[in-house]
């Protein structure tokens, strides 16, 4: 299975030190070495970053692990391939436009037997179930909300259905974010940390790296890391439930209403 990786903030911040821990678990700490990428949003515009290659063996991984990107929402992606040849084409994290803004989605699972009909705007240039849940889930908003984006509210509240929906057909945990705040699926597994003042030191799992935010941050930052599994072993980490979405918006949930969507049950099939 994939892993997933994203951050909230309410100033601009890089995500070198987690992103570290992450990149270590695609092929060297874990098993996740078909792919990996990472988006970061920098006021309208994204920069991406994608290799087919494992990213403890990527020289583009390096360099982002290097190179203090800053970014209010970031979302990241190891791949461990379920539908779909290794290639870049199906390499997460998708982007896409909607409403005058780039949309970014990754996914952690396996849908069996999606394959709803795509005649609109949006479609998948790789061979994903990802990829595929993504345009459908961007042509769903597109067709209820033609005359532009809705509250925020609203737009939970209709991200949740669709998630229930799709989620019907197998594991989705995702991620996805157009910029302004950032969406957290689970269907099975993830998990969330708020760091905010007073700040204090963290130590990676997957590598031997510690980091004083004491020495980084000032009293007013806070920012919010959701992962698969937890990245550090020093620091409470938060599970979400499964069959629930969450919304984080400058670094923190949200209460945006019900988030009650389907829970996937590692059996035969998924609960709802």
């Amino acid at each position: 299975m994939c892993q997933l990786l994203g951050m909230n903030c309410n100033t601009p911040t890089d995500i070198c030190f987690s992103f570290a821990g992450f990149q270590a678990r695609g092929g060297l700490t874990d098993v996740h070495g078909d792919g990996w990428g990472i988006a970061f949003f920098e006021g309208r515009g994204v920069r991406v970053f994608l290799d087919p290659k494992a990213s403890s063996a990527s020289p583009v991984a390096e360099l982002v692990r290097q190179y203090p990107i800053h970014s209010l929402n970031v979302i990241a992606h190891i791949r461990k391939a379920t539908q779909g040849v290794i290639t870049l084409e199906n390499t997460h994290p998708f982007q896409r436009e909607l409403w005058g803004r780039y949309w970014v989605f990754a996914h952690n699972g396996n849908l069996k037997g999606f394959m709803p009909e795509l005649p609109g705007h949006f479609q998948p240039v790789g061979q994903t179930d990802s990829e595929r849940a993504f345009c459908y889930l961007m042509e769903s908003l597109r067709h209820r909300f033609p005359d532009g984006e809705p509250s925020r509210d609203t737009l939970f509240a209709e991200i949740r259905k669709i998630a229930t929906e799709i989620g019907s057909h197998g594991e989705f945990n995702f991620l996805l974010s157009n910029g302004t705040c950032l969406f957290a699926h689970c269907a099975s597994r993830l998990t969330y940390i708020v760091r905010q003042a007073p700040f204090d030191q963290a130590h990676l799992k997957d590598q031997d790296l510690t980091v004083d935010f004491r020495k980084l941050t000032s009293p007013a930052d806070r920012v919010a890391i959701v992962a698969t599994t937890p990245l550090t072993d020093n620091e409470t980490w938060l599970p979400m439930a499964p069959g629930s979405l969450m919304l984080f918006v400058d670094g923190a949930p949200v209460d945006a209403g019900p988030a009650g969507t389907c829970a996937f049950i590692r059996t035969d099939s998924p609960a709802c």
